[in-house]
Parts: structure tokens; C-alpha cells; sequence
């Protein structure tokens, strides 16, 4: 006579098997983290709003690759102009070469502009910043056109998926991980959410549904 457990062991097997093929799909080795340890303070996901250069939108914006700035030197046209920060975070400039720039905010964009062009070149330069266009951020996983797309401010998850065409069918629709970099310089994925809203340079990743 076959007794209860032998009837309840396949069922136990598929359970199993399941946890195991999510476990095997999840092959990311970027640490997960809460946004607390991300940003070296605290931080709403809802809002985005968190300590200095962390909601990607004004005088706390702090720098990245393929940012473009406009920057202006009262009286100075050949000094005026935009400029993009390389791969490397180095941006060109006229007269004092290449500055190192990625994550300064404007405000010491502007004082290291002033401070390399005095007194070698002007005496006391009015210098002005500002970011033209922030580096974009990137869309992957269950999205019908995954790839970059141009920052917008207050971009939450759900607008981003809306602009990568909406989900695939095999899409998890209520939780995502975004990876970015964390106060240390290191690649961390945070577990977020519909309203989370991301900034320049984050990857947001949507993951697919095993069941």
C-alpha cells in the first residue's frame, strides 16, 4: 500500500525544483542592499530625496560620465560653451586642459573652473555651471526595448518601463532591482519598486516571473 508521503513527494520535488531554478536564474553577483547603505544616509524611494547629489536635480547634482554641462565666463565667449565628461570622468576645457570632475556638484565645478584660470590667465573670472543634459539611465530584463534613455527628473520605475515599451509577458510587475553606485564607489542593487523614482546613470532591472 502506497502510504501519505509517497504521495506528497513529487509535489515536495517541484517546489524544490522550483526554488532551485529561481536561485540558479538570479546569477547577479551585485550585492543586494537597502537604500540606507547605498547612500551613507537616509533615503525615500518614493521620493528620491536623500542626502547631498542624491535626487539628480539641482546645485546637489553631482557629476558622472556623459553629463554635459554649460558653462559660462562672464566676458569670456571663447571660455563659454558645453562641455561632456568622458567615460573616464574628465571633462575638456579650454586653456587649462582636462579637469577631473566626475562627482563634483556645480557649485565646486564652478570653483575649480575660477581657481585653474586664476591668476594665470584672468583676474577674479565670474564662472557659472550647469548640468545640460544628465547622463541617461538604463532599462534591462523583462521590457519590450531594453537599453539607455535620456534622464528626465522625478523618472520613477513605472515611467521608465512605460518608456522602454511596457512589460513583457513574462514580466514581475510589482518588484524590481535598480543598480547603482553606492557612496563607496561600489555596484549595489536595491530592491524598489513601481514609485521608485531613479537617477542618472541607475539600471533598472525587471525581473521575470517564474510561475
Amino acid at each position: 500500500m502506497l502510504d501519505r508521503d509517497t504521495f506528497l513527494f513529487p509535489r515536495h520535488f517541484g517546489v524544490l525544483l522550483a526554488l532551485l531554478a529561481m536561485a540558479a536564474c538570479d546569477s547577479d553577483p551585485t550585492p543586494v542592499v537597502s537604500d540606507t547603505a547605498a547612500t551613507g544616509g537616509s533615503l525615500n524611494l518614493t521620493t528620491g530625496i536623500g542626502p547631498a547629489g542624491m535626487s539628480g536635480r539641482g546645485l546637489d547634482y553631482k557629476l558622472g560620465p556623459n553629463d554635459r554641462v554649460r558653462i559660462i565666463v562672464f566676458g569670456q565667449p571663447t571660455l563659454t560653451g558645453e562641455f561632456t565628461v568622458d567615460g573616464n570622468g574628465m571633462m575638456s576645457y579650454p586653456l587649462i586642459g582636462n579637469v577631473a570632475v566626475e562627482g563634483m556638484t556645480m557649485a565646486e565645478l564652478q570653483q575649480t573652473i575660477k581657481r585653474k584660470l586664476e591668476p594665470d590667465y584672468l583676474v577674479n573670472p565670474s564662472v557659472s555651471a550647469e548640468v545640460v543634459t544628465r547622463r541617461p539611465f538604463y532599462v534591462i530584463g523583462e521590457v519590450q526595448n531594453p537599453g539607455n534613455y535620456a534622464y528626465v527628473t522625478d523618472m520613477t520605475v513605472l515611467n521608465a518601463v512605460a518608456m522602454a515599451g511596457g512589460f513583457t509577458y513574462r514580466a514581475r510587475k510589482g518588484d524590481f532591482y535598480v543598480k547603482r553606485l553606492d557612496k563607496d564607489g561600489k555596484m549595489v542593487r536595491i530592491v524598489a519598486s513601481a514609485g521608485t523614482v531613479l537617477r542618472p546613470g541607475d539600471t533598472l532591472e525587471v525581473r521575470e516571473r517564474y510561475f
